[in-house]
């Protein structure tokens, strides 16, 4: 894999001419030579507009579902060939370990959001955004705000540590959001991420132009984005001020988010003394942290906060978890735990950086500097100043204050031990970092966990709470999960990658809505009371989803309630709360005028009220949203149900769909009893219709 490393531009795989300028890179535990990257020649202003244009075309066609069964597509395919991408991610120096965290870690952001995506977005192309706002007394101006996709491309620029992972974590969201990527790997291992494109390229699944790939330096990259264009960016905190300076961010309106190194902390809780599992949880993750991906890791433990008294009990703990669980080799070699940094380079910046800390106070207490044997594939154990090998090291600090703890990041297998008295200055340490991805902490104390939790939250994107409740199920300090936000404030820069729906959201722009309900309706897809409506036709119950439409409703007859009822339901059920069995009790309630029908008891008649009772299209009821009780009903009152069709969503992978009816209980003096949403499944055609069972069968109701 020698020849230069080619990018997947404006639909086709392009690769320069040969450029005696071209990087090296080399494989990161033997030296030899992978692959070569440049892209002395790359037009890539026609690529952005390539996305711009046929991109977002074949993107815009979909709607949230398709791309997100399109997404789970994806992850299967890569899924299936796997093997090729751990094979060449030990080159990069992951262990099988490191590998999976990178590669299943990926593959499973795709898997995430294809699922939230089918749960939680709409079949559409348009999000709405909250609840209606009435801004007229009579209905008939409404405000409402929506979401609607960007324009332009998404460009994503990555960093060397997860060449899968941190491309799919970027790249899932935009495209469920329909906005066409461009992705930038690192150049160390973009060979990585050149081979998780090319089996994508390859499905055959991709829309045209809703993913291309740089591999290379994109040094007129700014200079060709314009509004409606973003651009995420992980990497180091200083090339993220430099970019965010550039004239497109600054003026040009160009969304920039970046994710940044960041000085996290691990806190130790002060009864969380040696032997207890809180303790055991604790060094297990501080030595997890310095040691997978060799600690080259935006999320790793980079200060260790502990109580001054368990300062020695740590030491020795990390140093004994260290000496008996790694092993420090090529990845290629059986036994190996710990795989080098990723390029010769990366080693000589992390010693550097050490050099920095130990000049500031820092006295190495586990591991060294000094260059490590390391185990070879042919089973030698010996230093080589080819592979980019260093040993774990913890640093300690005396002074707990002192700057460079709180700033210098060794990016690599490097963690500083730093003591604490009260939980209030272990508080202002995690603040002294200027602002993490992640803080954790270990305590059974739930008092220390709200004052720790408090404390810290506002200088982290994240924070977890380790006790031996969720030691053994929790993802760790430092495993990002796509359905929460993954970002941190201050140095680690603000952005917010991943955070399930909020993350495709992102690529979205937020606009108010001001309008009648009819216009609101035919916009967003949702049925706004206030417009057009239709009973007059067959009770919709007799339609199936094809035939359905917006606005068709059922006005029922009236059903008047009496006391009978009242204490039928009551013995029935065993609800013999007073407002509904005493008069006077319920009198001196100030919100009953005396004994009142069950809440639940309406909401029964309603069905009763509304219902067709044939089968038909309606194959199931799974539930109802939203209900409140807005009036009370006093027995020899009467209701009267109004349901209407007020969306409609077909399930992309079933011969069904659901639909939610806008319901609304009134009483004969024509006031609201109640209101809710009821959900229903609804067979697409006839055919299912008559067979039912055929429709759901195994299939979950709440899939």
């Amino acid at each position: 894999m020698s020849a230069i490393l080619p990018s997947y531009v404006s639909g086709a795989w392009w690769t320069p001419e040969a450029d005696a300028t071209a990087s090296i890179v080399r494989d990161a535990s033997t030296g030899d030579v992978v692959t070569t990257v440049s892209t002395a020649g790359l037009d890539l202003a026609a690529a952005l507009d390539y996305a711009r244009t046929v991109g977002q075309a074949s993107l815009g066609k979909l709607t949230f579902h398709q791309r997100a069964l399109l997404l789970k597509q994806f992850g299967q395919a890569l899924t299936a060939r796997k093997d090729e991408l751990y094979e060449l991610s030990s080159r990069t120096g992951a262990t099988r370990g490191d590998s999976i965290v990178d590669i299943d870690g990926g593959i499973g952001v795709l898997f995430t959001y294809s699922s939230k995506g089918r749960r939680e977005l709409p079949n559409s192309r348009v999000y709405v955004d909250g609840a209606v706002e009435p801004l007229s007394k009579d209905g008939s101006f409404l405000g409402r705000h929506v979401y609607t996709r960007l324009p332009g491309v998404a460009v994503q620029i990555n960093a060397f540590n997860f060449p899968v992972w941190g491309s799919l974590e970027k790249f899932a969201p935009a495209f469920l959001a329909g906005v066409p990527s461009l992705v930038k790997p690192a150049t160390p291992t973009g060979y990585l991420a050149e081979a998780f494109v090319r089996i994508l390229v390859e499905s055959g699944l991709l829309p045209d132009g809703s993913l291309q790939l740089v591999s290379g330096a994109v040094p007129d990259l700014f200079e060709n984005l314009r509004l409606g264009d973003l651009v995420a960016f992980t990497g180091s905190a200083s090339t993220a001020e430099r970019l965010r300076e550039n004239r497109s961010v600054r003026t040009g309106g160009v969304r920039f988010t970046n994710e940044t190194d960041s000085i996290n902390a691990s806190v130790l809780g002060k009864a969380a003394i040696a032997g207890t599992p809180e303790f055991d949880a604790f060094v297990r993750g501080v030595v997890t942290e310095m040691t997978v991906k060799a600690g080259q890791k935006c999320t790793s433990i980079r200060r260790v906060i502990v109580p001054r008294s368990s300062v020695d009990a740590v030491t020795s703990a990390v140093a004994e978890r260290i000496e008996q669980r790694i092993v420090l080799g090529d990845p290629r070699a059986e036994g190996v735990t710990m795989g080098p940094l990723a390029s010769v380079e990366q080693r000589e910046e992390v010693l550097r950086q050490v050099d920095r800390l130990v000049a500031a106070g820092g006295r190495i207490v586990v591991g060294s500097t000094d260059a490590p044997s390391a185990l070879h594939v042919d089973g030698s154990n010996s230093v080589d100043d080819d592979g980019a090998f260093t040993s774990p090291v913890l640093l300690r600090f005396d002074a707990a204050n002192e700057d460079a703890v709180h700033e210098v990041e060794a990016f690599g297998p490097v963690a500083s031990l730093i003591a604490y008295d009260t939980t209030e200055e272990a508080i202002a340490l995690v603040g002294r970092g200027g602002g993490s991805l992640v803080t954790s902490i270990a305590t059974h104390d739930p008092e220390e966990a709200v004052a720790l939790v408090t404390g810290i939250s506002v200088w982290n994107g994240r924070v977890l709470i380790l006790d031996r409740d969720d030691a053994k199920t929790s993802t760790g300090h430092g495993s990002p999960v796509p359905h929460l936000v993954h970002g941190g404030p201050g140095r680690a820069g603000g952005s917010e990658e991943l955070g399930g729906i909020r993350a495709v959201l992102h690529h979205m722009q937020r606009t108010a809505l001001q309008g009648s309900p009819q216009m609101l309706t035919a916009i967003t897809g949702i049925w706004h009371a206030g417009a057009a409506s239709d009973s007059t036709g067959r009770h919709p119950f007799r339609k199936t989803l094809e035939e359905l439409s917006l606005g068709d409703s059922v006005v029922s007859k009236a059903r008047e309630v009496t006391l009978a009822d009242i204490e039928h339901f009551a013995e029935f059920t065993g609800d013999t709360f007073y407002a509904h069995m005493d008069e006077d009790a319920a009198a001196a309630n100030p919100f009953f005028p005396g004994r009142v029908a069950h809440g639940y008891l309406l909401v029964s008649f309603a069905a009763g009220l509304f219902v067709d009772p044939e089968p038909g299209p309606v194959l199931a009821n799974y539930g109802l949203e939203n209900l409140r009780f807005v009036t009370p009903v006093s027995p020899g009152d009467s209701i009267r149900v109004v349901l209407t069709a007020k969306q409609i969503t077909p399930r992309e992978t079933d011969e069904y769909g659901e639909v939610r009816w806008d319901a609304v209980l009134i009483n004969q003096r024509d006031e609201v009893v109640a209101t809710y949403d009821v959900l229903t499944l609804v067979a697409k055609n006839s055919y299912v219709a008559e067979s039912p069972s055929s429709a759901i069968a195994s299939t979950s109701l709440a899939s």
